[in-house]
């Protein structure tokens, strides 16, 4: 075979291998996924065919590996058991006439039930929180459960660390989780890491990227949850991180940036779900299922005043079968009756969730959003702005939190009924990607408090119009969409 034959052999066959890859790209890629996710990674494989082809082998699936799967099977049982019987709710106050299917919704989803006889107050000081979890350490008898997206010690964290140090020498079982690729990536993770084991905490890593040591799954699916549980009857969750407001990145000193969070320290029969989700990821990574850890309600926690609240978790990621935190926001969303207001420092909505709020506006809802004026993250942040003309032309408020804080707390409220707060931001990647944990709460007290956290945003908010946003340069634009096209890849 002469060499001009074989020149053309081999580009036949990169000829059919390249019709090849396309037509089991059109076959293998829209099964199980969005629209827009499936024509975003359809474009990537026709126009960067190997690049493309190798980014959807590496983090094309959001399914964790089988084991995985079959262990949150194993942990949706467990909850229904542990749960059973909490069900403490009163129908002596009035309900919205819709919010008992939301609750089916919840516990088809998530398995949690809703329970009442629960107190909770927000803290929205940064430093104030992580003193406040500090004092319950403190107080700590029997266990401590810590599980956090991020932690670092640093000097903001250290007298947490303390905290977890004096509690292990005075008996009290301390157990942390952190997630591997989030806090690995922090400036003080040797020491952080070198700390916990010092201190004889019992910690773990959670999702591990560690092909070695045969962990691996996609590297993108991240535990996202933010929980402390002290004794099984106090529980902290929300937005913020072990971490000082900077997060220790020079970049984020340098340009000044400090974030802003809300946590909500619970108590009552809800701290026990708050366990749960604990003990189900410590499962996860370990195999040591801690049914001894597993608190009876005792009467003392129940709070019977008229002011009680009724709460119900939901935890969701890649281990259910639905995306159980987009569901509920759905139908909260469509449920509302009169206001609508959101906080999230990433808001890269689906179609479902963008045709949710412009219907919202559509039917006479009055929808605020809560955002940062600047963002950390550049994809993020462009992505996000990319839907910030069709939001305000369907009449969405859009008000900017102003540099040079990161706005990071994520909750919204619906009418004066419900509010919910969590680790779960409003974009594509907390909806599939992320373990994340959210809390419905209702009672007028808990959402007159959350208004009024809102009420301070806006005092340091801007109001961004549509008249303003239109003379953004063409490059802005186009960096966004571009953005909008690349978070759809999931």
């Amino acid at each position: 075979m002469t060499g001009e034959q074989i020149t053309i052999l081999v580009l036949v066959l990169s000829l059919l291998l390249d019709l090849a890859v396309r037509f089991a790209a059109i076959i293998i890629v829209p099964r199980n996924r969005r629209p827009s996710a499936a024509m975003a990674w359809l474009l990537a494989i026709f126009l960067i065919p190997y690049l493309g082809v190798a980014f959807f082998l590496l983090i094309g699936s959001y399914k964790l590996p089988k084991k995985r799967r079959e262990k949150q099977a194993a942990i949706n049982s467990f909850i229904i058991e542990t749960t059973k019987g909490i069900e403490l709710v009163s129908d002596d106050k009035p309900w919205p006439q819709w919010l008992r299917s939301v609750v089916h919704l919840n516990r088809e989803l998530g398995a949690m039930p809703l329970v009442g006889g629960n107190t909770a107050t927000l803290i929205g000081d940064y430093a104030g929180s992580i003193a406040a979890m500090t004092a319950a350490v403190n107080q700590a008898k029997t266990f401590v459960h810590c599980e956090f997206y991020i932690i670092a010690l640093d000097p903001v964290t250290a007298d947490f660390f303390s905290a977890l140090e004096a509690a292990v020498k005075r008996g009290v079982t301390v157990r942390v989780l952190l997630d591997h690729v989030a806090s690995v990536r922090t400036s003080t993770h040797r020491e952080t890491f070198t700390k916990l084991t010092e201190i004889g905490v019992l910690w773990h890593f959670m999702l591990p990227v560690q092909p070695l040591k045969g962990k691996w799954q996609r590297p993108d699916l991240r535990n996202h949850r933010k929980l402390l549980v002290i004794d099984g009857t106090l529980g902290f969750m929300g937005s913020q991180n072990l971490i000082d407001r900077s997060y220790n990145k020079k970049s984020n000193i340098r340009r000044g940036l400090k974030w802003q969070d809300l946590m909500t320290r619970v108590h009552g029969p809800i701290v026990s779900g708050i366990n749960a989700i604990f003990i189900t990821d410590w499962y996860s990574e370990t195999n040591e299922l801690l049914d001894r850890e597993t608190v009876q309600i005792a009467d003392e926690i129940i709070d019977t005043s008229p002011s009680a609240l009724d709460c119900q978790l939901v935890p969701s990621g890649p281990g259910f079968e639905g995306e159980n935190n987009l569901r509920l926001f759905l139908a909260l969303m469509y449920y509302a009756q009169q206001k609508v207001i959101i906080t999230s420092p990433y808001f890269v909505p689906d179609d479902s969730m963008l045709y949710a709020i412009t219907t919202a506006c559509q039917r006479g809802i009055e929808v605020q959003l809560f955002v940062s004026e600047i963002g950390d993250q550049a994809g993020v942040y462009h992505a996000q702005r990319s839907y910030y003309e069709e939001l305000l032309r369907s009449g969405v408020t859009i008000w900017l939190y102003q540099a040079p804080y990161i706005l990071h707390a994520k909750h919204f409220t619906i009418d004066d009924d419900i509010a919910v707060i969590g680790s779960s931001n409003m974009d594509i990647r907390s909806f599939s990607l992320d373990f994340e944990i959210s809390l419905m709460v209702r009672g007028a007290t808990f959402v007159q408090e959350m208004r009024a956290v809102e009420d301070g945003y806006r005092t340091v908010s801007r109001e961004l119009t549509l008249e303003e946003w239109m003379k953004q340069p063409l490059r802005s634009t186009i960096l966004d969409n571009l953005a909008r096209l690349t978070s759809s890849l999931q």
